[in-house]
């Protein structure tokens, strides 16, 4: 198994997607450990001098005028770690809590953050040998950080809570146990340390970004495969017309369509059977490279943010002085959580337009109505685009903003917080919703093509019908579709669709 080096510095989106599949093994830097002993001794200067400083020797949040005795300070971070445990609602899904648990091992490797190097040690291990905590997915406000569910992270660090160990849930002291990790016993600033940030926010919306990049690629090759099964015009994908119009994702898109099409005999010239098609063809790059930039510019957020210090008080070993500020506020993630989920949105919503006029015979260019020979005996497609529809309008619910609410919190001392974990959570629902219906396009578009007669798909779209048609029958008579719809959504997931294509191909964009 390959190894991930950390040191809070240049780990990548694809980073994190490969430490959630447990596919890489991640170690500290030895630079980073010389960071995060020099900033731990000077947290130990000022507990043995008694000097009053934020979650080192004061209470938090609404306490923090409240001093803290030396002796106190280790029974302060065990109170912090189970007070704050009330998370509630499902479990996040361990892929989800190894990406959370990977983005805090990275920000205390900047060594800002004043935790032992044994306890950041702890943390890795636990990663690398499958202790994964049970972490609630609901109780964040992003702001103060992921406050509630960090601290189920930390329980089992201390051998309490709950764990999964090789994927059975039990006691968080059990699976280390098992696992042969010892827990840490905290000292001061610790437990302040381990759950002060906003890696839970942003483990979810890196692995949305890495599954958004793969959507954006499988709904261009469905709006590709659309396209020919309405025999649609190729003109308006001309790349003179969008180098009038040079934004980066739409002339990505245009390229995509040409390359995938190329060779194809059922897609059409401008005049040959009419004069323009409707703006859920014409329009993909302009669509679908709005949402492209979108997901670019969210990467660029997150992939910022994978490498910030998001906790608090911040230690500055080198000046000697420790600052509270406020870094563990979780505004740039929330809002680019919820563009990401407005730019997910939009893919999903032209493309179940597409499936619409496919179904539709007074729209689909002499297909037969619901892509059945038998109408009526049979419903054919009918239902599957009721589902896309279903799923497109939940994602119009999902796509009101979070960030924009705010409710004050700890006495009105934390009074604007950023409900950025809300606005990922959802986001990661419009993300499933839109796969589930760029997959019932992909099959919509399949069983057009083979309902017209004559004709052959391009180079790339073929690759795609080929393999759709390797895991889904032509629909001949009315039969249980979503076992389909669920195989053709994991060609998507799994981005088997997309390396398909791609050995075709070469790289779309």
């Amino acid at each position: 198994m390959s190894e991930l080096y950390i040191d809070g510095n240049g780990l990548t989106v694809d980073d994190v997607y490969n430490v959630s599949k447990g596919n890489i093994t991640v170690r500290l830097a030895e630079e980073a450990c010389v960071k995060i002993d020099r900033a731990r001794e000077l947290v130990d200067s000022y507990v043995s001098e008694n000097r009053v400083e934020y979650g080192i020797t004061t209470g938090f949040g609404r306490f923090a005028d409240v001093t803290i005795s030396m002796n106190e300070a280790t029974e302060l971070q065990y109170n912090l770690i189970r007070s704050h445990s009330c998370g509630v609602g499902d479990p996040l899904p361990i892929e989800v809590v190894r990406a959370v648990m990977l983005l805090r091992a990275n920000t205390l490797a900047k060594g800002y953050s004043g935790i032992r190097l044994q306890t950041l040690n702890t943390l890795v291990e636990m990663l690398n040998r499958d202790v994964i905590p049970v972490m609630p997915s609901k109780g964040s406000l992003g702001a103060s950080g992921d406050l509630a569910p960090l601290a189920h992270m930390a329980l089992v660090i201390i051998g309490e809570g709950e764990a999964y160990f090789r994927g059975k849930r039990m006691p968080g002291g059990e699976a280390m146990r098992l696992a042969g990790i010892k827990p840490v016993k905290l000292v001061s600033k610790e437990g302040l340390a381990l759950i002060n940030g906003t890696p839970v926010m942003t483990a979810i919306g890196a692995l949305a970004i890495h599954d958004a990049m793969n959507l954006s690629k499988a709904a261009d090759i469905a709006g590709a495969l659309s396209m020919e099964a309405l025999r649609g015009i190729k003109d308006a994908f001309d790349e003179r017309v969008h180098m009038l119009r040079p934004h980066a994702g739409q002339l990505k898109t245009a390229r995509n369509i040409r390359i995938l099409t190329e060779g194809s005999s059922l897609i059409t010239r401008q005049g040959e059977i009419r004069v323009q098609d409707s703006y859920t063809i014409r329009c993909i790059p302009q669509v679908h490279g709005a949402s492209k930039d979108a997901i670019d510019y969210v990467k660029g957020i997150v992939e910022t943010e994978l490498n910030s210090v998001t906790d608090n008080p911040l230690i500055f070993s080198e000046d000697y002085i420790v600052i509270s500020g406020g870094n563990f506020h979780g505004q740039p993630i929330a809002l680019a959580m919820d563009f990401l989920g407005i730019a997910i949105s939009e893919l999903a919503d032209i493309s179940e337009r597409r499936i619409a006029k496919l179904v539709d015979s007074n729209l689909s260019n002499g297909l037969p109505g619901f892509l059945t020979r038998e109408g009526g005996l049979n419903s054919g497609f009918m239902i599957p685009q009721y589902v896309a529809a279903s799923l497109v309008s939940e994602n119009k619910v999902l796509s009101h903003p979070a960030s924009v609410d705010s409710i004050p919190s700890s006495a009105n001392q934390e009074d604007h917080v950023s409900m950025g974990t809300i606005a990922a959570r959802k986001t990661r629902e419009i993300l499933e919703n839109a796969i589930n219906v760029i997959a019932i396009e992909l099959m919509s578009s399949a069983q057009a093509i083979d309902l017209r007669d004559g004709g052959s798909p391009g180079k790339g779209t073929g690759a795609a019908y080929r393999l759709i048609r390797s895991r889904i029958p032509f629909i001949e008579r009315d039969e249980l579709m979503y076992r389909h719809i669920e195989d053709c959504a994991m060609l998507i997931k799994t981005g088997e669709l997309i390396e398909t294509v791609e050995g075709e191909i070469g790289s779309l964009n």
